[in-house]
């Protein structure tokens, strides 16, 4: 008899292991309510029962539930069973879950892990920037979303089997907010050393550059095939961010552009100020590489304080010079003491200033006691129906404002998202935004069987879609840059966006050598091949020799044009 299956909330069945952090596990799951495969992260039962990784835990959940893009991982709900009523059940009749971990209950994507693509070696150009682009719009929506992740590594992307960009894994995120604090105030979990961030390693406070600077290292160790620091150890790595200089990824791979070094090495930089300003920048700078654009000095060269002011070590330099000039006793002084107009702009000013005070201080005792007002919660509308929600927010006093917007992760009718979220504190009578699922928008996939590789490239881009690898094929009968196949089917229906791999003929065909054939097998199987044998006769045979058998060829044997025309030399019997 098996054993009863694990549910949890009266909901989620709990599945085997398919995947172990430092603090929990995951497992394949289904919602019983929805009918759909889901992940099911739950803490580790001897970290549960510390506060610490509780809090921890929560705060994950509720920093991955504020994003809903299509290269981050959706969080659909979280909660602890413990709080559960005894008399739960599932729609399956088991019992609730007696268990009091906390869980976080997530999309399960199906694909590959970056780091077991980047384990077979150098990515290609095209795929590494196309994966790093990805990382980067996610990094880009988070960090609007006052998000940094803390830990940016081949181990937390994931790479659907459409070959689209998903990162996951926020267990050691912190809101922007927090983000004064360091590293070594967090937990013990910290991150992994080989993509520290320089200030990451010195325990110093961290921002939205130091998760650029681990995109960096991914980035480095997808184009050279391994990492850009390497120890004995995580002290000596952690060491070598902070005081090596990487080696540019073109003297680790020579096949890559160089304009890729300037760019690399911008991301990798020790001083936080001197790496890109912003996801966005980052984005930029790669796009131009992939179109074939050396960066210019204004594009990866040029520092910018817009985003965060100027480099305190500067301010601090300054201050400590004017602190000098201030204590130096070898300057002569021109003047005694201030003018003595001076003194009385000063008391004057003085004297405003505390009739000022005085009369806000009297305004304010005569105004009327205001009325307190109500704070409530906006509640977690995540995945409920448009009428669940509505009912949700009135209850709390609260006003809806429904609007439609297509998603695929959200069934339609369902909620995906809430502005403000989930969490945060308002007065009754307040409006709250509510995005309601229409469903997923597809694309009809065109033709593109029989196109030229560079006219399939124009047709998908003006459907909507993108280009992914493409492979090369021999063909008898396909001209060179015939598109053969893709790896979605004409007619079909497909999201926006998605990357469709196509399989194109090179022209070519794969001659065998065919010497010691007799000359009917041998014409035979160039007629296969789409290929004109020319038999050529040396004369008769001399001793060793077979008449009317291959002697040699005019083509080696191997990859040769299609069409193409090859001599097969034999001899004939000797006369008499």
């Amino acid at each position: 008899m098996s054993p009863e299956p694990r549910i949890i909330a009266g909901r989620y069945r709990v599945d085997e292991v398919i995947g172990q952090g430092g603090m929990a596990k995951v497992h394949r799951g289904y919602d019983l309510t929805l009918g759909r495969e889901v992940a099911i992260k739950i803490l580790d039962p001897e970290l549960a029962r510390d506060t610490a990784f509780r809090t921890r835990f929560r705060l994950e959940a509720q920093a991955a539930s504020r994003m809903s893009h299509p290269s981050i991982v959706r969080v659909f709900d979280a909660g602890d069973p413990s709080l559960q009523p005894a008399d739960t059940r599932s729609p399956s009749g088991a019992a609730p879950d007696a268990q009091a971990e906390p869980y976080i209950v997530m999309e399960l994507v199906q694909g590959t892990l970056l780091k077991d693509i980047i384990a077979r070696g150098p990515v290609p150009l095209a795929d590494a920037i196309r994966y790093a682009d990805g990382i980067l719009e996610a990094l880009e929506y988070s960090h609007r979303a006052g998000v940094v992740h803390r830990d940016i590594k081949p181990g937390n992307v994931m790479i659907t089997e459409r070959g689209t960009v998903k990162v996951m894994d926020f267990g050691i995120a912190r809101a922007v907010s927090d983000s004064s604090s360091t590293v070594a105030e967090t937990t013990q979990i910290i991150g992994t050393a080989a993509y520290f961030s320089p200030e990451q390693a010195k325990g110093e406070a961290v921002d939205a550059r130091t998760d650029l600077y681990s995109a960096g290292v991914v980035l480095y160790e997808m184009l050279s095939g391994r990492q850009p620091f390497r120890g004995d150890s995580p002290v000596a790595v952690a060491y070598q961010h902070v005081s090596e200089t990487p080696l540019p990824p073109t003297e680790v791979n020579e096949q890559l552009p160089r304009s890729l070094d300037a760019i690399v090495l911008r991301a990798l930089a020790k001083d936080p100020y001197q790496r890109f300003p912003d996801a966005g920048s980052f984005r930029m700078a790669l796009k131009g590489v992939s179109s074939g654009e050396a960066p210019s000095k204004k594009d990866i060269g040029a520092l910018t304080s817009e985003l965060y002011g100027p480099n305190p070590r500067q301010a601090q330099e300054t201050a400590r010079s004017l602190r000098q000039l201030s204590t130096d006793t070898t300057m002569t002084r021109t003047q005694s003491g201030p003018p003595v107009a001076w003194i009385w702009a000063g008391v004057a000013l003085l004297a405003v200033l505390l009739i000022s005070v005085l009369i806000w201080v009297v305004t304010l005792t005569m105004r009327p006691n205001d009325v307190p007002t109500t704070s409530v919660t906006v509640p977690n509308l995540v995945n409920l129906t448009s009428a669940e929600a509505e009912s949700a927010l009135e209850d709390k006093g609260l006003i809806p404002d429904m609007r439609e917007e297509s998603s695929v992760d959200f069934a339609e009718d369902h909620v995906i998202r809430s502005s403000p979220t989930t969490g945060a504190k308002l007065t009754e009578g307040t409006s709250v935004i509510v995005y309601v699922s229409t469903g997923a928008d597809t694309i009809e996939m065109p033709v593109v069987e029989g196109l030229s590789q560079d006219a399939a490239k124009t047709v998908l881009d003006d459907a909507g879609l993108e280009l992914g690898t493409v492979r090369p094929q021999n063909d008898k009968d396909a001209a060179a840059g015939t598109v053969l196949s893709a790896s979605e089917a004409a007619g079909s229906q497909v999201a926006p966006g998605t990357v469709v791999d196509l399989v194109v003929a090179n022209g070519q065909v794969t001659l065998e050598d065919m010497t010691g054939f007799s000359m009917d097998a041998a014409k035979s199987q160039l007629e296969k091949l789409g290929l004109t044998a020319e038999p050529i006769e040396l004369g008769a045979c001399t001793d060793g020799q077979t008449p009317n058998v291959v002697i040699s060829m005019s083509k080696s044997p191997g990859e040769v044009p299609i069409h193409s025309a090859v001599e097969l030399r034999y001899c004939v019997p000797p006369a008499g």
